[in-house]
């Protein structure tokens, strides 16, 4: 149904019934799979801001149902989680975590009226090329991720030879691709660019390839477990490799996968929220319950904050009076007081490094 169909069929349900129904919004990522640890993530901060809402007496007098979309990172089941959200009602989704499934995803949102904020889908195409308004992220893009650490690379290693790889999804050859360019502009020179299948278990060929090539510096355009594997089975051979990825990296399943080959890993995200005093109180609840506040627990989080306030806002759900608030307004959130701009991309903080250290990643 188009959103205009919606938003009628929305208040003729407000009209038949009582006007404290329930107010759904879901959450959708890899709930599954190779990638569950981030969907676990995301799961964690959505659940937490709608308990906090409900609690605080709801948004506008009504109370927020849950629900959580399992895509498994897959483009095809994004799409059917999308469409499933829309038969049951959801107004907003705060998701989806990969560029790969957010990005068609995005179009079934925007066909519905519903309100799509990703906490962390970074691929420029996903706002540069959005189907329609109500499309929204708070995390930053792969352009910007890409230029910091391209220039970090030159900045750091000009004198070693430097190999970029890609896992050849959305995001992965997307962030990779970016890196890359902003290296070669600085005045970089890759001695290796390959891509590599996600999901294999043996990357030996490939590491046994960049050995021969003298690698020193290996640039990594995808996910945590790939990533991982990468790093013990250099160590295997010997190898004394640097490696460098992005936002993927931040679970401590990373090194789960590496031990104590993953010291030293560099990774690029934005700077950390959990030391923010707008996330204090939150980050103390996680904590308090015995749940992780890594990644993207607090993006998910502020990403429903930032679309509860433009609700009030508005006075309802209605699709065109939300996305109006959202994108004139300015919002107080776990991550500090954002905006969206008319791509409906974030006003926050960029990129910097982070380092993992016997077992736990910090920024640098």
């Amino acid at each position: 149904m188009k959103k205009a169909l919606l938003a009628g069929a929305a208040l003729g349900l407000l009209m038949s019934t009582s006007a404290y129904a329930d107010i759904i919004i879901a959450t959708a990522g890899p709930m599954t799979g190779q990638y569950a640890s981030f969907g676990e993530q995301m799961k964690t901060g959505a659940e937490q801001a709608v308990a906090d809402i409900n609690a605080a007496g709801g948004i506008n007098g009504e109370m927020l149902k849950l629900e959580v979309g399992d895509d498994a990172c897959d483009p095809k089941q994004a799409v059917a989680v999308a469409n499933q959200f829309a038969g049951e009602g959801v107004v907003f989704v705060a998701g989806h975590f990969c560029s790969g499934s957010s990005i068609p995803a995005s179009a079934v949102y925007a066909d519905e009226g519903i309100v799509e904020i990703s906490p962390a889908s970074t691929n420029p195409k996903f706002t540069d090329e959005r189907p329609g308004p109500g499309i929204y992220r708070v995390c930053g893009r792969d352009d910007q991720q890409g230029a910091f650490a391209g220039q970090y690379l030159m900045d750091n290693f000009a004198d070693k030879k430097i190999a970029f790889i890609n896992d050849k999804t959305a995001y992965g050859k997307g962030l990779a691709d970016e890196t890359q360019a902003a290296y070669e502009k600085a005045g970089g020179k890759p001695a290796l660019v390959e891509s590599y299948t996600a999901g294999e278990k043996d990357y030996s060929a490939l590491v046994s390839k960049l050995k021969a090539e003298g690698i020193n510096v290996l640039y990594i355009g995808g996910y945590h477990t790939e990533a991982g594997l990468m790093a013990r089975q250099a160590k295997e051979q010997g190898m004394d490799l640097q490696i460098i990825s992005g936002d993927a990296l931040v679970t401590d399943e990373y090194w789960a996968i590496t031990g104590d080959a993953g010291e030293g890993t560099l990774m690029t995200f934005s700077p950390d929220p959990t030391q923010y005093e707008s996330a204090k109180k939150v980050v103390d609840a996680l904590q308090a319950a015995g749940k992780t506040t890594e990644g993207y627990v607090l993006y998910t989080y502020a990403a429903i904050q930032a679309w509860a306030d433009a609700v009030k806002a508005a006075g309802s759900t209605d699709f065109d009076a939300v996305t109006k608030a959202l994108d004139e307004g300015t919002f107080s959130t776990v991550l500090g007081d954002l905006s969206f701009d008319d791509k409906g991309d974030v006003s926050l903080p960029g990129y910097v490094m982070y380092e993992w250290h016997e077992g736990k990643y910090s920024q640098m």
